[in-house]
């Protein structure tokens, strides 16, 4: 284990005004693995870079890997719930789409994350393309188009810190992260035609205070009820959501961009299942029924040690090496 704590992404950054959100398909072949090595090994630098121009800017960036490329960039251990992310056919449907990386660019102002989420693109350029791109905003009092408050329940400080990252149950990853994304799209005509008890009653929350019903007048279909799991012993088990709004109002598209950290992908899972399929079956979240999941993708969260120490060489080359040194993808620790 290493003496000291792994530099870990900023996973638990406080919200900000502005976010883009960027899953991106690597194309096949060594060039395109190489320009991805090259890219993870800069990154950090790239965003010192950017932000130093705007010192109150907020600027971050977590940069996330998908199952299918992890296993054409590195060797050596491989996180134990990395996969692809698992489509859900319950009452509704959660398709599962393709993606290699993800960029979450988050700032104070769009331009920031504008400016960066470009010189990424260059330097991948001619090696990837961006399969889907939601530039996301804060919206009233973190509000979202549905008029709700989102994220009440985030845990804070050193709880969210234990709901993210992965610790001795897998320690050649202690300090990474999983993250699962979701683009949902509102019908927010007929969402606004319910009337707010009933909107209510689907979320398990008061539309304006945003205080928390009584657990004995929630419905069991409600968000927070099927969003709620707990561990054998009755443990709540917390995931990390940084979602945003986002919507082009000329092509009446509105909606919600879902991120969701959590140091075991198996607890986000759940809580879609339950959403999807219901708890029990048939129970299913009532959102759904004017939310639709467009996009579903499962990426890991190395650390930031991970990513600075990767090279450019392929496995291939690492695995000729006789000087003893760590090929390409081995744990830098």
């Amino acid at each position: 284990m290493p003496s000291t704590a792994p530099v870990t992404q900023p996973v638990t950054a406080k919200l900000t005004g502005a976010a883009i959100f960027m899953v991106v398909k690597v194309a096949s072949g060594r060039p395109a693995e190489n320009a991805v090595r090259e890219l993870c090994a800069s990154l950090s630098s790239l965003v010192r870079a950017v932000g130093f121009r705007a010192s109150e800017g907020q600027l971050s960036c977590v940069m996330g890997i998908g199952s299918d490329l992890w296993d054409r960039l590195f060797d050596g251990p491989r996180p134990a719930g990395l996969h692809r992310f698992r489509e859900i056919n319950g009452v509704h449907h959660a398709p599962s789409t393709p993606g290699d990386l993800l960029f979450h660019i988050r700032a104070a102002t769009m331009d920031l994350c504008f400016e960066l989420a470009s010189v990424i693109m260059q330097r991948i350029d001619g090696q990837a393309e961006v399969v889907d791109e939601v530039h996301g905003f804060k919206y009233f009092d973190q509000r979202d188009l549905l008029g709700f408050v989102d994220g009440t329940e985030n845990p804070a400080a050193q709880a969210a810190a234990d709901a993210v990252f992965i610790g001795d149950e897998d320690e050649n990853f202690a300090g990474s992260s999983y993250v699962i994304v979701q683009k949902y799209l509102h019908d927010l005509k007929r969402w606004n035609k319910v009337p707010v008890h009933e909107q209510e009653d689907f979320i398990g929350r008061a539309k304006l205070s945003d205080i928390e019903q009584r657990d004995a007048d929630k419905k069991p279909y409600a968000h927070n009820v099927l969003t709620n799991i707990t561990d054998s012993d009755g443990e709540q088990l917390q995931i990390l959501r940084d979602n945003m709004p986002f919507g082009e109002v000329g092509k009446g598209e509105f909606g919600t961009y879902f991120i969701g950290y959590a140091r075991d992908p198996a607890r986000t899972e759940r809580m879609l299942d339950n959403m999807f399929i219901g708890n029990p079956p048939g129970t299913y979240d009532r959102l759904l029924d004017f939310s639709k999941a467009v996009t579903g993708c499962l990426f890991f969260i190395p650390t930031v040690d991970f990513l600075d120490s990767v090279s450019d060489e392929t496995p291939d080359d690492s695995a000729a090496k006789t000087d003893g040194s760590l090929g390409v993808g081995s744990l830098r620790k």
